[in-house]
């Protein structure tokens, strides 16, 4: 899976293990990615490598089956964000947010699915967000690049189902990750308010709370299993009630 390093991706990689999985944890930052293997009581294996370079997650995913078995599972959870106002956005902005968050999605798919297709079949997660369906203000392009990861999600699961793969994704919300306190603080600065209060704030009304990383994780991974085969080109909501569709 991508984008283990922390966050949603190592909760995501603990659950994996969690359910017996064999976990190949990839990210930009292979130190992370390496710690967050030993964090885990299961087999695993981990590699720094560039999403958005085909060639790369190639190689490393031929270097993983051979450590670790052939690919069953993939996720793709990688993912950037640069807030701004809607108005401050200028085309140079796109790029890097739609690169990582989208594009990476559609190849990392692909390559994967190449390989599940030889060993008759497999599953694929991606991690959207929430942001794809309320539209968060000061996050006009990371909305936009989630709800693309939507979008492919539902058209991966129409094509590759003859092929016996399946394909969703869930849509997090306020999960104690380092990327909703770089929300926080980015709010807080911009407005005068104190970070640490404002992330306390920053939690699903019904749940009373941050969701857990490895809350996520667990529903990835059974959406990674077979029992969840009728459950196909859906984008899950797993943010503690507050997005109701």
């Amino acid at each position: 899976m991508t984008g283990a390093a922390s966050g949603i991706g190592r909760g995501i990689v603990a659950a994996a293990a969690e359910a017996g999985a064999r976990v190949a944890a990839l990210d930009l930052d292979g130190p992370g990615a390496e710690e967050t293997i030993r964090e885990i009581d299961g087999e695993g294996a981990a590699w720094s490598v560039d999403v958005t370079d085909g060639s790369a997650v190639d190689d490393v995913i031929r270097r993983a089956e051979e450590r670790l078995g052939a690919l069953s599972g993939w996720v793709n959870n990688a993912g950037v964000l640069d807030m701004r106002p809607a108005r401050d956005i200028r085309p140079g902005d796109w790029g890097r947010q739609f690169e990582v968050n989208a594009h990476a999605v559609a190849i990392c798919s692909r390559l994967a699915a190449e390989r599940m297709v030889a060993r008759g079949g497999g599953a694929i997660v991606n991690v959207a967000s929430n942001a794809a369906k309320v539209g968060y203000p000061n996050m006009a392009v990371y909305n936009a690049s989630k709800a693309a990861v939507v979008s492919l999600t539902r058209s991966f699961a129409a094509e590759w189902a003859s092929d016996g793969i399946n394909v969703n994704a869930v849509c997090p919300g306020g999960v104690d990750t380092p990327m909703l306190g770089a929300v926080a603080e980015w709010i807080a600065d911009r407005d005068g308010l104190d970070a640490e209060a404002l992330l306390a704030a920053m939690t699903p009304v019904q749940l009373g709370r941050h969701v857990m990383p490895i809350e996520v994780g667990r529903v990835v991974a059974f959406l990674l299993s077979p029992r969840a085969e009728i459950i196909r080109g859906q984008a899950i909501n797993v943010d503690g009630g507050d997005t109701p569709y």
